[in-house]
């Protein structure tokens, strides 16, 4: 079928706006530079250029980090671009403006609104990094911290042991990144993704179209998947529908058999980490005409979506469910995505015996600024426990070989993709942190309808443009790329071949609360 045949609005009428225009096949892994938005994003530092500067250019021809410029036929330099300073770092090196500049016109100062975003997870230096990492595709400078947030627990107590030196023969060319996703050796396709993480589920109303968009188009370009959350399934994901789960939660929005037979994955949400025995809810300003007509709904009423499933009250039951789906689509895998109560190893065991490919298992460290943080703080298990009681308890079972254990909620780099599969999990999924690549800085609003000050997770008129889909394309695909190099790097220092390998190894990891730092 044609992309001019599908490929339509969120409504599902087609318009002259997107016919024939196959742009999904037209994405690649190449990194290319994707400026911020803003002619001066936030940056932790702020640098002053005074009235003494003579204009010679001396600080753009030391300045490795784009931080002076002056454009091609102009006579002054351009106003500092702040956010791509490293600061004291620098200082460091014989490539800093402030020492070098002729008439010492340069000052340096720490700029206070840069304290004001994030939160102890999300720490302002980590978001800093990301946003850098998808501007640029490439790791960041010494100084930018891209591994461990503030929260002091979870992933931030956990290291890595690395090698003294890597084993002989290890090449970091040939270190494996991909994931097989059935293990069972069923009738199901033989489902294998390029890199071990894929895209959580964020539906159409809690994310812009173009955000769903973005995300669409860098799964496909790097062979792996994203989710199409609770919301439905948008018309204009067709194109890349070899790479989009479709997600069955308790209010059934959108979800129809046509939604189902094209899916590779079809996920049944059981709970979610972040808010577990809560369900979900869409704020009434939210619900605009075309979130409306994809849930076929009201416009401007608040949805809910129940908890539990009721028609699900035991493992007979989940398999029902299972059913269902192999009767709608035979070679569909099925994932069913759970939270971390204390039982999750007995869970996990039922839903595999129930007959999915895939436990997903969604931690109380994710979830979105629409999360109440009475649920995100004190339900669920913190996903680290949650990964490792779940993996030893299918190696118990003799089965650990055929199930594949995802791991959500809290996955913010290369570093705890590492930690959560070294402590069992196979893969990763990951949701807060492509958001944060389009430059959103976890001011918590997601919830309102035009709260978000970035235009990611909104749906309103004039809002959702604020991000155009080729350059959130480009900032997740420089993310995506630089995450595998990083990735490689990791796996090439600990000394292993594969991400398959690592799996399970936690003798490669150590807890500052039992082991000194070394």
């Amino acid at each position: 079928m044609s992309t001019a045949m599908i490929d339509k609005t969120e409504s599902g009428a087609a318009t002259e706006e997107f016919l024939d225009r196959p742009d999904f096949a037209r994405v690649t892994r190449e990194v290319r530079p994707a400026l911020p938005r803003y002619r001066n994003e936030l940056g932790p530092f702020r640098v002053h250029r005074s009235s003494a500067c003579k204009q010679c250019g001396r600080c753009a021809e030391l300045c490795r980090h784009g931080v002076h410029t002056r454009p091609e036929g102009y006579r002054l330099m351009v106003r500092p671009f702040d956010y791509r300073c490293t600061g004291h770092e620098c200082e460091k090196t014989d490539a800093c403006c402030l020492q070098g500049c002729p008439q010492q016109a340069l000052s340096l100062t720490v700029n206070p609104a840069f304290e004001t975003i994030g939160d102890c997870r999300w720490t302002p230096e980590l978001i800093a990094s990301t946003w850098r990492m998808a501007e640029t595709g490439q790791a960041p400078e010494p100084g930018g911290e891209c591994e461990i947030g503030g929260s002091g627990g979870g992933f931030d107590r956990i290291r890595l042991k690395f090698a003294a030196s890597p084993p002989e023969g290890l090449r970091r060319e040939e270190i494996g990144t991909e994931v097989l996703l059935n293990r069972r050796n069923d009738a199901r396709q033989r489902l294998k993704i390029d890199v071990p993480w894929y895209g959580g589920g964020m539906s159409f109303g809690s994310t812009s179209i173009n955000t769903i968009l973005s995300r669409a188009r860098v799964v496909t370009a790097f062979n792996t998947l994203t989710c199409t959350g609770e919301g439905g399934y948008v018309d204009r994901l067709i194109p890349y529908a070899d790479h989009i789960i479709t997600q069955v939660a308790t209010g059934l929005f959108g979800v129809r058999e046509e939604t189902i037979q094209r899916a590779p994955m079809v996920e049944f949400k059981y709970a979610q980490g972040a808010k577990p025995g809560l369900g979900g809810h869409l704020l009434g300003d939210k619900v605009t005409p075309p979130v409306a007509a994809m849930r076929e709904a009201v416009v401007g009423v608040p949805l809910f979506s129940p908890f539990p499933f009721h028609s699900v009250y035991s493992i007979e039951d989940h398999q029902k469910h299972i059913d269902w789906i192999a009767h709608v689509n035979p070679k569909a895998l099925i994932s069913a995505k759970v939270s971390t109560p204390a039982d999750v190893d007995m869970v996990a065991v039922g839903s595999y015996y129930a007959g999915v490919h895939i436990v997903h298992l969604d931690g109380s460290y994710g979830g979105t600024g629409a999360a109440p943080n009475i649920a995100k703080k004190n339900i669920a298990m913190p996903i680290e426990y949650g990964i490792s009681r779940v993996h030893r308890f299918l190696v118990a079972e003799g089965i650990r070989e055929a199930v594949t254990v995802i791991a959500s909620g809290g996955i913010r780099n290369p570093y705890d993709i590492a930690k959560a599969i070294a402590l069992g999990a196979d893969g990763v999924v990951i949701g807060t942190s492509e958001l944060i690549a389009l430059g959103c800085i976890r001011c918590g609003n997601c919830e309102s309808g035009c709260g978000c000050p970035r235009g990611i997770t909104t749906t309103a008129v004039g809002y959702c443009d604020k991000i155009a889909i080729d350059w959130g394309t480009q900032r997740l695909v420089n993310l995506y790329s630089v995450w595998r190099e990083m990735l490689v790097d990791i796996l090439f220092r600990l000394g292993v071949e594969s991400v398959a390998a690592l799996r399970g190894r936690s003798d490669l990891l150590y807890h500052l609360d039992y082991e000194a730092e070394e």
